[in-house]
């Protein structure tokens, strides 16, 4: 097990993380269903386009068409804007799950890249496909004038695959007129706290999934089942997914929801009363959220790739595609406007589990509660 000290099979199915309020906070997977979806849907161009000058990218659907504010189609246009290319979202039903299936499938890709990819995604996707038939490959970084950039503790995976281009982090976003923030795991099973948080699934969606490794890396693996079950019994509630669980928050249902350091941008941005969307780190910590772009194994598009790739990590085009997905760049050179940098929160002690200790546990540590809650 490893956690940050400076500034850095997952799901059975793969969905959108924004649906209500936030445009997906940097997130891509947050909750769906099993499914092999065969007739993608393009953004911006034609499902058959076969010049060799077209870039196809997959992506999850809320980073293309978000309710409030979405950073493909700016993307799509900056990028045409600078480059001699046609840049074509490719979103599917089941949106990763579908090329995961593909691929074991052989069937054509259908797409040179992918952006939104997770550390748990990565995880699932190489234990589905293993070391022969992977679905990403390696990039060269010499090819890429920005990768220098990247904040080392956002880097996830150790083949050097991914490249990080969005960050955020889960926390406690809770009512200060109700409760106060609970210093640490601990505190929220006691009476104080009592009924009073909301939580998507961690079985099925993203930030649930993270609530509970963060709770694994903070109270110890022999700890963590017992820990939940105090939690379940203190009257947490777990939600389908995390739109859900920010929906019954707005609706007051309960005075805390896990969701993200980066709730208070869109929160400003949309003129709503900042009583309600304070943000909590339990033992000063938070738990790394970033999302990266990576090369599917099958593009014959090396270059245009690799063009992609460093445009992904321009410090402009890092500053707007945070802004639209309401998280964090990932590059040294980059941060959010002055005017929204005050409500972007990052933990005294950020976290993660790096890859190998996903790729040994995730899976065991997932089902294990799983298997304790379907009691509850």
């Amino acid at each position: 097990m490893t956690r940050w000290t400076t500034r850095r099979r997952f799901l059975a199915g793969a969905g959108s993380a924004a649906t209500v309020g936030l445009a997906g906070c940097t997130g891509g997977t947050d909750g769906g269903s099993d499914g092999t979806s065969t007739s993608p849907t393009t953004v911006g161009g034609t499902a058959s386009g076969t010049d060799p000058e077209t870039l196809r990218v997959g992506t999850y659907s809320a980073f293309v068409d978000a309710p409030s504010t979405s950073a493909g189609p700016w993307i799509k246009e900056e990028f045409e804007s600078r480059h001699d290319v046609t840049l074509e979202w490719v979103v599917r039903e089941n949106e990763l799950n579908d090329f995961i299936q593909r691929r074991q499938r052989g069937v054509d890709l259908e797409a040179d890249m992918y952006v939104g990819l997770t550390p748990q995604d990565l995880v699932r996707a190489d234990d589905a496909l293993g070391d022969d038939n992977a679905l990403f490959t390696g990039f060269d970084t010499s090819q890429l004038a920005q990768a220098s950039n990247i904040v080392d503790a956002y880097r996830f995976d150790p083949q050097n695959r991914v490249l990080p281009t969005g960050a955020s982090y889960v926390c406690l976003v809770y009512d200060e007129s109700v409760v106060d923030a609970p210093p640490t795991f601990e505190e929220l099973t006691t009476e104080e706290y009592a009924d009073s948080l909301l939580l998507a699934n961690p079985d099925s969606t993203a930030t649930g999934l993270l609530f509970l490794l963060w709770s694994i890396n903070t109270v110890g693996e022999e700890n963590y089942l017992d820990y939940w079950q105090r939690l379940m019994d203190n009257g947490v509630r777990v939600l389908g997914s995390w739109s859900d669980a920010y929906a019954a928050y707005s609706n007051e249902e309960a005075p805390m929801v896990v969701s993200y350091s980066t709730d208070q941008v869109y929160a400003a941005s949309s003129g709503e009363d900042m009583t309600r969307h304070q943000i909590g780190f339990p033992n000063d910590q938070g738990y790394a959220y970033v999302d990266g772009t990576a090369p599917f194994a099958t593009t014959e598009k090396d270059e245009l790739v690799h063009t992609f790739m460093d445009f992904m990590l321009d410090p402009a085009v890092q500053q707007e595609v945070a802004v639209k997905n309401v998280g964090l760049p990932t590059v040294t050179n980059a941060s959010l406007p002055e005017d929204m940098q005050q409500y972007a929160y990052e933990p005294a002690e950020p976290i993660q589990f790096d890859y190998d200790t996903l790729a040994a546990n995730m899976d065991t540590w997932r089902d294990e509660w799983a298997r304790q809650t379907a009691s509850k």
